[in-house]
């Protein structure tokens, strides 16, 4: 592999580890394979990614240990990100200079990490993951109160930093030109899509159907915005109501809602129906034995137009998908899904019900689901964006442009993979 010798770029992501963050691992690559010098700061993980330092692929990176909130409410979630902010500057200011910063909300505060190498030249690209202010009015109901509004002020001194603007799907994009005042030139849809090395259709494992003739699934984070509650009582619906119960459901994935989830179920008698596998890498074997995939996010400010990665990941698989009706949604899985109106669990039961009763059906939007993912939904497209938004920032000190990104391998690295390098 050439040593890349172009601008060097530092990511900044709070969210997830690193190379655990697919989106920002893709990102990583494309950029390293541009001819850019990629370092990446991020939290060390709870079971893996958990070297305080890494030579990975050719990228650098850096972690720092980082207590993930998980009760104490908004104010632990600003200790958390102070905390971030704090050590990511640590280490940057330590590894740098950098030409280019690109950082990766939530939360919308590391552009003061940031900020000293923007100060000196650099210039500053932000990844958009999430609509922080919208997040916050999904999460916590509490309205458009203060801490509400110091997020909107937080993401307008992000987006006015910024040289370029990178958003996951167009809704994200228009609220960048409308609200951050983004010029249309600095603004780029960079999809986050998934590996097609990692999620290759695998052989259906028989035994997670527990003896059922159908398999549904749920694969994904789970926190108090994700609608696991929702997917539970819809399959409680399922049973009680429709009177169906020749299934059983698999809820791969972990989150601040989990406990709560399960409690649920035994509270209305699903604890035979349903397993909590809590976080498995191994999810293309859990979406592979699936008949059915749920995609139960309710109606909010943030859910409407984000794009659910569950929803991306299904239909990779070849699974047909059953979401609730929000714009994003539809734009991701168009014919691949059945959607039940918002918030509507006997509704979200009943197309569950048609889809287990029409294999014929379910094999066609599998169909549907996986072109769309292997065509106009592929890394392929993003990868184009992505370059092209680092040139707008840099200008004449970008590498010349690739020939044509092509679909290359992404995949997460094995343990043994990294090699360690100097902290110092």
């Amino acid at each position: 592999m050439p040593t890349p010798t172009g601008p060097r770029v530092l990511i900044l992501v709070e969210n997830l580890s690193v190379p655990f963050d697919r989106r920002v691992w893709q990102e990583a690559l494309t950029l390293r394979d541009a001819g850019y010098r990629v370092t990446v700061i991020s939290p060390q993980g709870s079971k893996r990614d958990r070297e305080p330092a890494a030579l990975i692929d050719g990228i650098r990176v850096y972690r720092y240990p980082l207590k993930a909130q998980t009760s104490g409410g908004a104010a632990g979630y600003a200790r958390e990100y102070v905390s971030a902010v704090a050590q990511s500057l640590r280490l940057a200011w330590r590894h740098g200079p950098y030409e280019v910063v690109q950082v990766c909300n939530p939360p919308d505060l590391l552009f003061a990490a940031a900020l000293p190498f923007r100060l000196r030249g650099a210039k500053l690209i932000y990844d958009q993951h999430d609509l922080v202010p919208e997040l916050y009015l999904s999460r916590f109901r509490r309205g458009k109160d203060a801490a509400y509004k110091a997020l909107r002020m937080l993401e307008r001194t992000t987006y006015a930093l910024s040289n370029a603007v990178m958003s996951t799907n167009e809704s994200y994009r228009r609220i960048a030109l409308e609200r951050g005042r983004v010029r249309p030139d600095r603004s780029f849809v960079v999809r986050s899509a998934p590996d097609l090395s990692r999620f290759a259709p695998v052989p259906a494992d028989e035994s997670l159907r527990k003896g059922a003739s159908h398999l549904l699934c749920y694969v994904g984070v789970m926190g108090p915005q994700d609608g696991v509650d929702y997917a539970i009582r819809s399959l409680a619906a399922l049973r009680d109501d429709l009177g169906y119960d020749d299934w059983h459901a698999v809820f791969v994935g972990d989150g601040d809602a989990f406990n709560d989830t399960v409690s649920l179920a035994e509270q209305l008698g699903l604890s035979d129906k349903v397993t909590f596998t809590g976080f498995d890498p191994d999810i293309a074997r859990y979406i592979c034995s699936a008949d059915v995939c749920l995609a139960p996010d309710p109606m909010s400010p943030l859910n409407d137009v984000s794009t659910m990665n569950k929803i991306v990941e299904y239909m990779a698989l070849g699974r047909p998908v059953v979401s609730f009706d929000l714009t994003e949604s539809r734009v991701s899985a168009g014919t691949a899904a059945v959607y039940a109106p918002a918030d509507d669990t006997h509704r979200f039961a009943q197309a569950i019900l048609g889809l287990l009763r029409d294999p014929a059906r379910r094999e066609a939007m599998g169909r549907v689901g996986r072109a769309r993912v292997e065509g106009e939904l592929s890394w392929a497209h993003s990868q184009r964006n992505l370059l092209a938004a680092y040139r707008a920032a840099l200008g004449r000190k970008a590498p010349p442009p690739l020939p044509a990104p092509v679909e290359r391998p992404a995949t997460v690295p094995s343990a043994a993979a990294p090699r360690p390098i100097d902290v110092g």
